[in-house]
């Protein structure tokens, strides 16, 4: 196989005259050699291209970041600064970012399962306002309005009914879904009367989430008819189109621009009454591409007649989509970068596991050796957010780079930290 497109690197990814890959001005095996691996390395230009992409194709106001797709204080901070507001869906998240300095006026509460310290802590914060998932939510919050909180501004999530083209765990629009109120069997409607007789809180809108790295536009389309038609009825101000608009992971595949989505969403939603606010949720398609892992290679071990295996110092601690959601990557030598891929290799971690696997059947340069560098790019979404402890191994550290310089923006756990709980 040819070399790797580096249409699957961040924006400012380039190539020496020696071979060797850069990524923000800065060599990838200098960030190796100063920060350690495994290494999460982010092109902090990238982040903000994309923020902006999004506030200027849907407006100011009008993007919710999802945090989850990566959150750092860092992070929290850039989105908040290029103007996007933030979905958190715990109080963990909601902690990370007020410890940031963002507030909480910034931030919308999501989550199925949202304790009542959860609900405590984001209304005496000052929440913009919450996603609300259950009636036992509802029952929650009319408990907190008795005993002294203030009236609660919130959306109802809507399960609209709407099967993706996506991995089944990230599918969340379909009636047999454990998110929202299911509209084909009344619930919906229920829950809406209910919001809207109840002392405890301000309905204001309504929302919808179909599912994750979705690639058909066209489901997008279908989910927004059917909430535009049920919010035409309601007259509410805010109408949130949740969804995470799909990447391409490997280089078989092809993503729609964030432009391509806000089309197709205007189209959906150019029906609505004058003054209706819309919303989207970008998390993948904002950060994923913005990022790769750098490993370094601890062991080839050729089984012949069978395959090679290429053991990294990382695997499923940092990267656990390919054992969850039989995800695709690709893999590169970063100072071979042109150089073809002719030979074959399982990319796996140091895990005791047998699936820990990142890359099933990778293409790779020829003669990998131990203490090579090896990159897998596009890990910028569910991986640092992912990343575990299994086997108690340290989670990455995290850089972002941007002309010709790096910053750590999560330091490397150490030994010491991993027993911090112990008592």
């Amino acid at each position: 196989m040819s070399a790797i497109p580096l249409r699957l690197f961040p924006d400012s990814a380039s190539i020496g005259a020696d071979d060797a890959l850069s990524i923000g001005g800065v060599r990838v095996a200098e960030l190796a050699a100063q920060y350690g691996t495994p290494l999460f390395v982010y092109d902090e230009d990238h982040l903000r291209a994309r923020c902006r992409a999004a506030v200027n194709a849907f407006g100011a106001g009008n993007v919710v970041y999802a945090t989850k797709a990566f959150i750092c204080g860092a992070m929290v901070r850039l989105a908040h600064e290029e103007g996007l507001m933030l979905d958190v869906a715990t109080g963990g998240e909601l902690h990370t970012v007020l410890h940031a300095g963002v507030p909480a006026s910034s931030c919308v509460l999501h989550g199925n399962n949202k304790s009542l310290d959860e609900l405590r802590m984001a209304i005496a914060a000052g929440i913009h306002h919450i996603v609300v998932d259950s009636f036992d939510e509802l029952d929650r919050l009319e408990h907190l309005h008795s005993s002294g909180l203030p009236v609660v501004r919130i959306q109802l999530r809507i399960t609209p009914g709407v099967h993706v083209h996506t991995h089944e765990y990230v599918s969340t629009g379909q009636d047999d879904s454990k998110f929202g109120f299911n509209l084909n069997n009344g619930d919906a409607h229920k829950a809406i009367a209910r919001a809207q007789s109840s002392a405890a809180v301000d309905l204001i809108g309504i929302h919808c989430h179909i599912g994750s790295n979705v690639f058909a536009v066209d489901n997008f389309e279908e989910a927004s008819k059917v909430m535009v038609d049920l919010f035409s009825t309601l007259n509410l101000s805010d109408l949130t189109l949740g969804g995470g608009l799909g990447v391409a992971y490997t280089e078989n595949e092809e993503a729609p621009s964030i432009e391509q989505w806000a089309e197709v969403l205007q189209r959906a939603t150019q029906s609505l009454p004058a003054g209706s606010k819309v919303s989207v949720e970008p998390g993948r398609s904002i950060v994923a591409s913005a990022a790769v892992t750098v490993y370094t290679v601890g062991t080839v071990k050729p089984i012949e007649g069978i395959r090679t295996y290429i053991s990294v110092d990382g695997g499923m601690s940092d990267n656990p989509r390919p054992i969850m959601y039989g995800s695709g990557y690709e893999v590169c030598d970063p100072a071979r970068m042109s150089a073809d891929r002719t030979d074959s290799a399982r990319i796996v971690g140091k895990h005791c596991e047998s699936g820990d696997i990142l890359v099933e059947s990778a293409s790779v340069a020829p003669n990998v050796s131990v203490g090579d560098l090896l990159v897998t790019p596009v890990t910028g979404a569910y991986g640092y957010s992912m990343a575990n402890n299994y086997n108690k191994v340290m989670r990455p550290a995290v850089v972002f780079v941007s002309g010709g310089s790096s910053r750590l923006v999560v330091r490397r756990e150490t030994y010491d930290d991993l027993v911090r709980l112990d008592l």
